[in-house]
């Protein structure tokens, strides 16, 4: 049997050759594709790899006659309904390892361009002006990491700050205590609020995660905290983290991830000197592209030709598979 296997978002072309290399597949990838342009190729397609611009919803799935697996390449599967997949009995699966050291590090980076006022002392000296006194930074080593989530990203982050000396606690209410005990305290939501000298955020957007970062949280925390986001940007409530930036509250934040993307001009964090912007470059470095494609080309492969299925983000579709990971 002959598969199409369609990819409306840009890929690795390591990732594309995995698939061009199987016999049984005819892959699909133009580029990137509008959405009229997806909804006129989705009714041939056995299988689906998406990135983040794709939204894989109800609209779009009526259309999706043959679709039997959606991949996520990448984490987060925001733009995919779950709920609808599974009741076309579609399998959803995402690549969480590929992206995970390269997220780390940036994240770590924008710690560091945080603690250090590195992205500001970078533009006043681009500018002719040479203020020493003025970006007087804060050590990291000895300071408290409170870590929001923590999966592969924020073992990641945590093995990456204790070897800059700091110590780590983490809050994550689905991670055994056994698993986190080698890089972390796994403790409460109040404690690693009130604890943490920098706050770094790897949950997943869930109804009880949306906008956490918020007016009563932020009011647990210390005078002076940090807060970094590589996360989603849904975590935080825009409107009363700029209040806490600019009341001093919160000394700085670094975001990489906007609940809205492109961020619009009257964003309320853009434009404060106090925060770090960078766009949604976590993943963005050569070798996370070329695992993160090659992950879910595998992925399509091994589903669709040995009916195997790695990282299933709907498992009631597979209730009673054994090859179900």
């Amino acid at each position: 049997m002959r598969y199409l296997v369609l990819v409306p978002d840009n890929l690795n072309r390591d990732g594309l050759d995995v698939l061009r290399a199987v016999e049984q597949f005819e892959v699909y990838a133009p580029g990137k594709m509008t959405r009229e342009e997806t909804l006129a190729r989705i009714p041939d397609a056995h299988a689906l790899i998406v990135r983040s611009d794709t939204r894989v919803d109800a609209a779009l799935l009526e259309h999706a006659a043959n679709l039997k697996v959606v991949v996520r390449a990448g984490v987060g599967v925001d733009n995919i309904d779950l709920a609808a997949c599974t009741e076309r009995k579609i399998v959803v699966m995402n690549t969480p390892e590929a992206n995970t050291i390269s997220t780390a590090e940036h994240t770590i980076g924008l710690m560091l361009a945080l603690a250090r006022h590195i992205p500001q002392a970078d533009r006043s000296l681009r500018e002719g002006r040479w203020e020493r006194n003025k970006f007087v930074g804060t050590q990291l080593s000895g300071k408290t990491l409170g870590i929001i989530g923590f999966g592969r990203v924020g073992h990641a982050v945590a093995e990456r700050a204790k070897a800059l000396g700091m110590m780590v606690l983490a809050f994550d209410p689905f991670v055994p205590e056994r698993l986190a005990r080698r890089m972390a305290m796994l403790t409460s939501l109040e404690q690693v609020l009130a604890e943490a000298d920098v706050l770094s955020l790897h949950a997943v957007t869930t109804d009880e995660t949306r906008g956490l970062i918020n007016k009563e949280t932020i009011a647990y925390m210390k005078d002076g905290v940090l807060i970094v986001n590589t996360a989603r940007g849904a975590l935080i409530n825009s409107a009363d983290l700029a209040e806490a930036l600019r009341s001093g509250k919160v000394a700085g934040a670094a975001l990489d991830v906007y609940e809205v993307e492109p961020p619009p001009p009257d964003h309320p964090l853009i434009g404060l000197d106090n925060v770090i912007h960078t766009p949604h470059l976590g993943a963005s470095t050569y070798e996370a592209q070329v695992q993160v494609g090659v992950e879910a080309a595998e992925a399509v492969r091994k589903a669709l030709l040995e009916g195997r299925y790695d990282n299933v983000r709907n498992r009631e579709v597979l209730d009673g598979d054994e090859n179900g990971d």
